[in-house]
């Protein structure tokens, strides 16, 4: 898996939740990933340095 992708595709969703607010948002992005991703996706952004990711989503990643 390309990691800047997965990293777009992870802030792309928070942005779409951020609406919501933030802890909304998190969560919100945090089960997107949880029921869409692949298991390669997860594993690769779980791996990711979170510091490229936005504060929400790096966040969700946590707690995928």
């Amino acid at each position: 898996m390309d990691i800047t992708h997965l990293i777009h595709m992870a802030d792309q969703i928070a942005r779409n939740f951020a609406i919501q607010g933030e802890e909304e948002a998190i969560e919100a992005t945090a089960q997107h990933i949880r029921d869409f991703w692949d298991p390669r996706m997860k594993a690769a952004i779980r791996a990711a340095d979170r510091g490229a990711l936005s504060p929400i989503a790096a966040a969700a990643v946590e707690r995928v």
